[in-house]
């Protein structure tokens, strides 16, 4: 004798599917934001390590050639380069080409009004890059080195410490030249009132 089974119906019912497709949503709605602050950490944190390394890389490149280097940033486009002083004609040649800051950092400090501890006396970005002739170029920011790998200024006198700022409106990097010629790197904490730990 045949029996005959009854076949259950296979697949999934729009209530389970709606369940699913609204935990999504939810853990979506969760993550999205969290990924959006970890890549922005990221971008803020990765312009600074390049604008940190860019500065060591002028500092050793001015001992090697026994000449002036700079990190020359300009601040009107986000961007930076190293230049190197051409002591045969007398005038500043870039090296490589120029750097940007990724979206949404820029050059600055935002809202934080003190200098990183041992550092500047009052929070600014380095002095003005200067032209061929040493006039004063507009919104720019240099930091210059001289042969010893010393950080001079536009006299060509040692400075006791110069830095560059970035932010993305919610944390800030600074990198700072000592009159040694020490460089460091710091960020401040996300706190009430910003302090600065060496990164």
């Amino acid at each position: 004798m045949k029996r005959h089974q009854l076949s259950a119906p296979r697949g999934y019912s729009l209530i389970e599917i709606l369940v699913v497709v609204g935990l999504i949503g939810v853990v979506g709605a969760i993550a999205v934001p969290m990924m959006s602050n970890t890549l922005g950490f990221f971008r803020l944190s990765g312009d600074a390590r390049s604008i940190s390394n860019a500065t060591a890389v002028a500092k050793m490149r001015a001992a090697s050639d026994f000449s002036r280097v700079r990190l020359y940033v300009d601040l009107s486009t986000q961007s930076h380069h190293i230049e190197s002083w051409d002591k045969v004609n007398s005038k500043w040649v870039v090296e490589g080409g120029s750097t940007y800051l990724s979206s949404n950092v820029v050059f600055g400090f935002g809202a934080v009004t003190t200098a990183p501890p041992n550092t500047q006396a009052t929070i600014a970005q380095a002095p003005l890059c200067t032209d061929d002739l040493g006039v004063a170029i507009g919104n720019t920011a240099c930091l210059m080195f001289n042969s010893r790998g010393v950080p001079v200024d536009n006299t060509f006198s040692p400075t006791a410490v110069d830095a560059l700022y970035l932010t993305d409106g919610s944390a800030v990097y600074a990198v700072t030249a000592a009159a040694t010629g020490m460089i460091r790197l710091w960020r401040t904490l996300p706190t009430a009132t910003p302090s600065w730990v060496l990164n």
